[in-house]
């Protein structure tokens, strides 16, 4: 049988991100007892397959980490037996112009003797959330539509970039919350969080952030895949009495806003959360379209 390097040799460079959930700091299992923790096993075998001239890993920072750096060797000593010098390190999105707090592990490597391939490095640009989200239609809980229009025009760089030239406005559609659930989010000032509710009124629950609203001058925290409810964590809009739609939680992973994400409000809350900020992954480009210049 042919191989699929022989029959495509031109692949330049593998992505991927190995599901992370056994990484993951609220897991139950960060060891080698986790099967989900060797599914990096699989990236490796395409690696192998294809040779590309470059691969990028991506996952969360603890896979660095868990068992005293146990998988962090593997992966490398795995990619060096195909060939390939590594390079890695924990990349935070806020460096990138990204109005988020999320960090990732990225390994990176380059097929030869010699590595002259980096991890990026900040490029100066920082991003609030106001910067980001503020000219979006200021909807209450229950609102919204798929399809609407914006109500004015951006006033951030950062807004004009992601917005481009779309004149329809996708996915911004606010959770309808419980009215129990409104009258805590009233209690809750600008800038302020739990600390402010009557004992009675708190939730036990294993996220830190509850029931606080995001700053509007400040990062968001690591988007996830439930930041429609105030008791998944710092999700709830800096002044109005929600948690953030579908589009806000894309423009904070720094999605343009013609990328449209389709299917169930769960399935959109996954496919937003769980991705990698696309300015994240465009530093990790550049460096490698850097290096095939050199």
């Amino acid at each position: 049988v042919k191989s699929l390097h022989t029959k495509y040799p031109k692949i330049d460079v593998i992505i991927g991100g190995p599901p992370c959930q056994g990484f993951s700091q609220k897991g139950k299992r960060l060891n080698l007892d986790d099967p989900r923790n060797f599914l990096f096993q699989q990236y490796v075998r395409f690696v192998a397959e294809f040779k590309p001239k470059y691969f990028v890993l991506e996952n969360v920072p603890n896979i660095i980490t868990t068992s005293n750096g146990y998988f962090k060797k593997q992966i490398v000593t795995a990619f060096e037996k195909l060939g390939y010098k590594v390079t890695y390190g924990v990349l935070c999105a806020a460096d990138f112009g990204v109005p988020q707090e999320r960090r990732r592990a990225v390994f990176m490597g380059q097929l030869g003797d010699m590595l002259t391939l980096s991890l990026p490095t900040s490029n100066g640009t920082h991003t609030t959330i106001k910067d980001a989200i503020y000219d979006l239609p200021f909807i209450e809980s229950g609102e919204g539509t798929e399809q609407s229009v914006y109500t004015t025009t951006p006033f951030s760089s950062y807004q004009k970039e992601l917005r481009g030239n779309c004149n329809v406005l996708y996915n911004h559609v606010a959770t309808k919350h419980s009215p129990k659930a409104i009258e805590k989010l009233r209690m809750i000032p600008k800038g302020a969080g739990k600390e402010v509710l009557p004992t009675e009124l708190l939730t036990k629950s294993i996220y830190s952030g509850t029931w606080c609203r995001m700053i509007e001058d400040g990062l968001s925290i690591t988007i996830t895949t439930r930041f429609d409810t105030p008791s998944s964590g710092r999700f709830t809009h800096p002044i109005l009495n929600r948690c953030i739609t579908v589009r806000e939680a894309a423009r904070i992973q720094s999605f343009p806003d013609n990328y449209i994400f389709y299917g169930s409000k769960g399935a959109q809350m996954k496919e937003v959360g769980n991705a990698v900020p696309p300015f994240l992954a465009r530093a990790i480009a550049k460096e490698i379209l850097k290096n095939e210049k050199k």
